[in-house]
């Protein structure tokens, strides 16, 4: 079972998409709502691809995405502004407009994750 990184600053959106993820097979190996928390998940959790939200409360998850492409671990973006929110460096990931397709969501994570991960 592939594992999952939430990283969303809406508690309500993160359990359905916990839930939402669950059902489709996927395990949650964590949740942070903010950078910092974001930043040692990503450092320090076990997990095969993250879900980041681009606005945390405010704060881009971009520190983040560093640290995740550093380790080799494949992410999609969260965001309510679409791609125009993204910096050009991270305009070649994934990004799903909110309100997203869960199908087309774990489409793109299945995709990304590595098929001796699953």
């Amino acid at each position: 079972m592939s594992k999952v990184l939430i990283v969303e600053d809406e508690a309500l959106i993160a359990m359905l998409l916990e839930e939402m993820l669950a059902d489709r097979g996927f395990e949650v190996a964590g949740q942070a709502a903010t950078v910092e928390e974001g930043q040692d998940m990503a450092e320090n959790l076990d997990f095969d691809a993250a879900i980041l939200d681009v606005s945390l409360n405010g704060s881009y998850v971009f520190p983040i995405a560093e640290r995740l492409d550093a380790r080799g671990i494949p992410f999609v973006f969260t965001t309510g502004y679409g791609e125009a929110g993204l910096p050009k460096a991270w305009s070649d990931r994934p990004v799903f407009t909110k309100p997203y397709d869960i199908g087309e969501l774990t489409e793109a994570l299945t995709q990304l994750i590595p098929t001796s991960v699953s």
